[in-house]
């Protein structure tokens, strides 16, 4: 527990440390979010939202629906048999954390999802364990807890039928769905 804590805490000096009041020229690397998604070809990108989020200056519309910014990860990964957030995935988490925290009409689901390994009450528990990892973060990022509704579905929802381990990987995941 104080290892992830020790975790969160450094990616949000990282984050605070990365900031800057100044803009990015265009020429100085490639974004973050380059990183996570497909680029879809529009260019730079440009300033930042009303939510603080890089990729929010030449979109118009609903953050959530910008295919370039990190609130567009909305399925996050885990390994066999484990909750432990993957690093690549911890910004996009935060940036959900910080658009409910300025969005306060706005709530999510957070599904947990296992493969089919293990007994239903194993995998109904460890699903809801990821879950509670993704919630954790958001509330971190000053979400409130009325705002996250934790729903472990264990394996009675897979998106993979199939019985190796890529179908596996595919199901062991949390999605984050957002209500108003």
């Amino acid at each position: 527990m104080f290892k992830k804590f020790l975790i969160a805490a450094s990616l949000m000096g990282l984050v605070l440390a990365g900031c800057s009041s100044t803009p990015n020229k265009p020429d100085e690397g490639a974004s973050v979010e380059d990183r996570t998604t497909e680029s879809t070809g529009s260019g730079g990108t440009g300033g930042a939202s009303s939510t603080g989020l890089p990729g929010g200056g030449a979109f118009q519309g609903n953050p959530l629906d910008n295919p370039s910014s990190p609130l567009s990860v909305r399925t996050f990964y885990f390994d066999f048999d484990s909750s432990e957030i993957k690093p690549a995935d911890q910004e996009s988490i935060l940036a959900h954390g910080r658009y409910l925290a300025e969005n306060a009409d706005m709530s999510v689901s957070l599904d947990g999802h296992t493969d089919e390994r293990g007994s239903r009450e194993y995998n109904i528990g460890l699903g809801e364990q990821r879950a509670q990892a993704v919630r954790r973060m958001l509330l971190f990022q000053g979400a409130t807890d009325q705002q996250v509704e934790v729903i472990s579905y264990g394996e009675e929802k897979p998106v993979a039928d199939g019985h190796d381990e890529m179908s596996y990987s595919q199901n062991r995941r949390v999605e984050i769905v957002y209500k108003r």
